[in-house]
C-alpha cells in the first residue's frame, strides 16, 4: 500500500466517505438484488418549498475521481481495526471491470428549481447488477453534498422573498434594489472552507454580495462563473478603534480619504464606542460636509444592540442630519447614506427591522443585512427533514417496492417504486412512479452522472436565472407588512 494513512488528503478516498455501518450492507441484501433504487427528498421542515443547489459540486470534485487499488488497501486495513466486513474483492472487481468509476445513474431536478417540499429531487441507482450494493454505499456523501447547499440556498431565497416583498411596497426600482440587500458574512462562522465555499455559492443563487472568497472560487471551479459575486471596502472594529477613543472621528474621516469616490460606496461600522454619538455628531455633524462633497455613499454599520430598534434610531438620525428623498411611493430615502445590519440578522430579526423601516415611512432601499452565522452555520439535516431512501429493488429480475412505515412518525414514512417527477395537468408538481408515466409526458428529473461521467452539466448564470423565476411565485403572501 503506497497511500500514507495519515499524509493523505481527508476526502482522498471514497471508500471511506461513507458511514462505518455502511461498509457491512453488501451482506445484507436479498440474495438474487441487481439493482437499488434510492431517492431524496426534503420531507417538510421550516420551508414549503426548497431551492436545489450544489449536486454538481460534488460531481465534479469528487463522484468523477475513480477508486484505485491504494483506496481498498488503505479502508481495508481501516477496516480491520475498526470492526467492519470489508468488501475487498467487490471493490477489487469493480476497478478491473469499471476502471473504479462508479456504476450509478443519478438524475436530478435542474440546479435552480424551485419545487414544494415533499416531492423527488434526485433518484440514484447502480447500472450494473453486480454492485448493486454501491447505490447505498454513497448515500452518506450524496445527501451531505445536497442538503446542505440545498437548505442554505432556500434560506437565502426566503430572506429574498421577504426582501423583495418590502422593496416592491417601498422602492421605485424593487429588481434594481434586491441583489445587494442581503450580503454574506458567514466564512468565519462556519465549521470549515468547504462549508463556507458551498454555502457562500448557495447564498450567491440569490443575491450578488458576499464576503465569503471561497465561494467565489468554488463558483468559478464548479459552475463556471468568472465573478458570482462582489464586496465593498469596509472597515472592522480594529481599524476604528486602533486609533483610539478620542481620535474616533480621525478614524472615519480617514475611511472617507481612502474610499469616498464619486460613485464609490464604503462602510464603517460606528459602534466601537456610542452608534447614536457617531451618527448624530461625528458623521451628522463634523463630517457631514466631507461625506457630501466626495460623492460616495457612506454606509453606516450598527453591530449591537437589539437590531429592529438600533436600525430605526440610526435611520432616524440619519434622516436628521443628512435629510431624505421622499421616492414616487411616499416612503423616505436616505441623502448620501444607507445603513448595513449585520449582528443578529436570521428571518425574524430581518423581518422586524422591514416592518420598523416601513411603519416609519423609510424605504427599504436604506438598509442592507449581513448574515453570518444565521446564513451558513445555523441549519441542519433536520432544518429541512432530509432523507435518502431506497425505494424500489430489483431481484431476481422482478422489481419489488421498497419503503418504511415506522408506526411511531408517520413523517418519516418513504415513497415507493421507481420515481419520477411531472407537472400535472394543473401546472403543479407531483412525484409519481416511473412506469406511470404517460406518452410523451416529461419527467422533470434529468440524467447528470452515468458511470463516472458527468453527461449533463449546468451554468451558474443558468441556476440564477431558474431561481429567479421559482422566487417570482413565491412573493405571493398578502399578509400585513
Amino acid at each position: 500500500m503506497n497511500r500514507n494513512l495519515t499524509s493523505s488528503p481527508l476526502g482522498d478516498n471514497l471508500l471511506l466517505r461513507t458511514d462505518s455501518y455502511k461498509v457491512s450492507h453488501w451482506m445484507q441484501y436479498p440474495p438474487g438484488t441487481q439493482t437499488v433504487h434510492s431517492y431524496i427528498e426534503s420531507r417538510g421542515g421550516l420551508f414549503s418549498h426548497s431551492l436545489f443547489f450544489g449536486l454538481q459540486a460534488y460531481l465534479r470534485e469528487y463522484l468523477q475521481t475513480p477508486v484505485t487499488r491504494d483506496d481498498v488497501e488503505e479502508a481495508a486495513a481501516m477496516m480491520a481495526v475498526h470492526g467492519e466486513p470489508f468488501n475487498r474483492e467487490g471493490w477489487l472487481r469493480l476497478i478491473e471491470k469499471h476502471d473504479g468509476l462508479m456504476p450509478v445513474r443519478i438524475r436530478a431536478v435542474p440546479e435552480g428549481s424551485v419545487l414544494p417540499v415533499h416531492n423527488v429531487l434526485a433518484t440514484i441507482e447502480n447500472t450494473d447488477p453486480e454492485f448493486f450494493w454501491v447505490t447505498s454505499f454513497l448515500e452518506t456523501e450524496l445527501l451531505r453534498a445536497i442538503w446542505y447547499p440545498t437548505t442554505v440556498a432556500t434560506l437565502s431565497a426566503a430572506a429574498r422573498t421577504t426582501l423583495l416583498r418590502y422593496l416592491e411596497a417601498t422602492c421605485d426600482d424593487p429588481q434594481g434594489q434586491i441583489a445587494f440587500r442581503l450580503h454574506d458574512f458567514g466564512a468565519r462562522g462556519v465549521s470549515s472552507l468547504e462549508s463556507a465555499a458551498l454555502g457562500g455559492m448557495a447564498h450567491l443563487v440569490n443575491f450578488m454580495g458576499t464576503d465569503t472568497l471561497a465561494a467565489l472560487v468554488a463558483a468559478r471551479r464548479y459552475y463556471d462563473c468568472d465573478v458570482a459575486g462582489f464586496s465593498i471596502p469596509a472597515a472592522e472594529h480594529s481599524t476604528i478603534t486602533g486609533w483610539g477613543r478620542d481620535h474616533e472621528s480621525d478614524a472615519y474621516s480617514n475611511m472617507v480619504d481612502q474610499f469616498a469616490k464619486p460613485g464609490t460606496t464604503f462602510a464603517v461600522v460606528s459602534d466601537s464606542y456610542d452608534i447614536f454619538n457617531a451618527c448624530a455628531h461625528i458623521w451628522g455633524d463634523e463630517l457631514k460636509a466631507k461625506v457630501v462633497a466626495s460623492g460616495a455613499t457612506l454606509v453606516v454599520r450598527p453591530d449591537s444592540g437589539d437590531p429592529a430598534e438600533t436600525t430605526l434610531k440610526v435611520a432616524q438620525i440619519l434622516a436628521e442630519r443628512f435629510g431624505t428623498t421622499t421616492n414616487a411611493k411616499g416612503f423616505r430615502v436616505l441623502n448620501n447614506v444607507r445603513i448595513i445590519q449585520g449582528d443578529g440578522v436570521n428571518l425574524d430579526s430581518l423581518r422586524l427591522c422591514l416592518s420598523n423601516f416601513f411603519h416609519n415611512g423609510f424605504s427599504t432601499e436604506n438598509i442592507s443585512f449581513g448574515m453570518g452565522g444565521g446564513l451558513l452555520q445555523q441549519v441542519n439535516r433536520d432544518t429541512m427533514q432530509w432523507a435518502m431512501k431506497c425505494s424500489a429493488m430489483q431481484v431476481n429480475g422482478e422489481w419489488r417496492d421498497v419503503y418504511k412505515s415506522p408506526v411511531g412518525d408517520v413523517n418519516k414514512a418513504s415513497k415507493k417504486g421507481r420515481l419520477a417527477l411531472i407537472r400535472n395537468a394543473h401546472g403543479d408538481v407531483q412525484t409519481v412512479r416511473e412506469e406511470t408515466l404517460a406518452s410523451g409526458q416529461v419527467d422533470l428529473l434529468q440524467t447528470v452522472f452515468e458511470n463516472g461521467r458527468i453527461v449533463a452539466n449546468t451554468t451558474f448564470d443558468a441556476i440564477r436565472e431558474r431561481a429567479a423565476v421559482g422566487a417570482r411565485a413565491l412573493v405571493t403572501s398578502r399578509a400585513p407588512l
